[in-house]
């Protein structure tokens, strides 16, 4: 099933990296896609993250697909300091997950982070950011997600050097109010990230967006390898990409196997 879904997503994507590798770039491309890398970065973007996965549930034929909508949003506060609003509104379509329940289709629970992060690199080049993390009950039917409120910390911290980015995103999750009668939450999300940028505004990168679930003591690890590219659509600058991820640990009814992730970004330069 991988192979043909990852074959029909192949010929869509592939189109979209010929274009934009034959677009032409102006000089500052590279350093507008080198900003993508950045979760901090004084960048409007709005990302839109199709992920698709399978041999799900509890008798490992289940399937779906996910696309995360991801607007970065940065505000100045003071000459000094930015507010950076990063929100996931995830979209599931799914199958044979929930057993003998069929097929899912809807939205799951955003997860909104705000950044207090300053404007300028510290001294030895950090960039860093800190702030609150909350869980909205926000899913359209119950199999799509928690019922129940969350808040916690999260922070990054990130090194910009040359072509380079390498840094570490993280925050963790309570629940604080919702349904009793649902799962609690207590939830570790740490996500590690390395990326090389090229001077025709083409970005390799690597990470893992692994969450540790500390009520049933079980890890869920992603590895994600992918490839994106910076250039226009008329005046309007988008980041086209794709990649592939194998999970290298899941809970029992989890993912397991090769993935495969598809990435447009639209970017609004201040």
């Amino acid at each position: 099933m991988l192979s043909t879904t990852a074959s029909v997503i192949g010929r869509a994507v592939l189109p979209l990296l010929l274009f934009a590798g034959g677009a032409a770039f102006a000089a500052d491309d590279a350093d507008l896609a080198k900003q993508l890398s950045n979760p901090v970065a004084n960048l409007i973007s709005v990302p839109f993250q199709l992920n698709y996965d399978e041999d799900l549930g509890s008798d490992g034929r289940g399937e779906r697909f996910l696309l995360n909508i991801q607007p970065v949003i940065p505000f100045g506060i003071s000459r000094d300091w930015n507010l950076i609003s990063r929100t996931i509104l995830p979209i599931v379509s799914q199958d044979d997950v929930v057993p003998g329940q069929g097929s899912q289709f809807g939205t799951g629970d955003v997860v909104q982070s705000l950044f207090f992060s300053p404007k300028a690199p510290t001294a030895s080049g950090l960039i860093w950011g800190a702030g609150p993390v909350f869980l909205l009950p926000t899913a359209s039917e119950n199999t799509l997600g928690s019922d129940k409120w969350g808040a916690g910390p999260t922070g990054v911290v990130l090194r910009q050097s040359g072509p380079w980015t390498t840094g570490l995103l993280a925050n963790h999750i309570w629940d604080v109010a919702g349904e009793s009668g649902r799962p609690d939450i207590n939830s570790t999300f740490v996500q590690p990230f390395a990326s090389y940028t090229t001077a025709d505004a083409w970005t390799y990168g690597m990470n893992t967006e692994s969450t540790y679930d500390w009520e049933a003591s079980q890890w869920s690890v992603p590895i994600n390898a992918f490839v994106t590219k910076l250039t226009s659509l008329g005046a309007q600058p988008v980041s086209f990409g794709g990649g592939i991820r194998y999970w290298a640990e899941q809970p029992e009814s989890g993912p397991e196997g090769w993935g495969v992730r598809l990435i447009a970004t639209l970017l609004f330069p201040q």
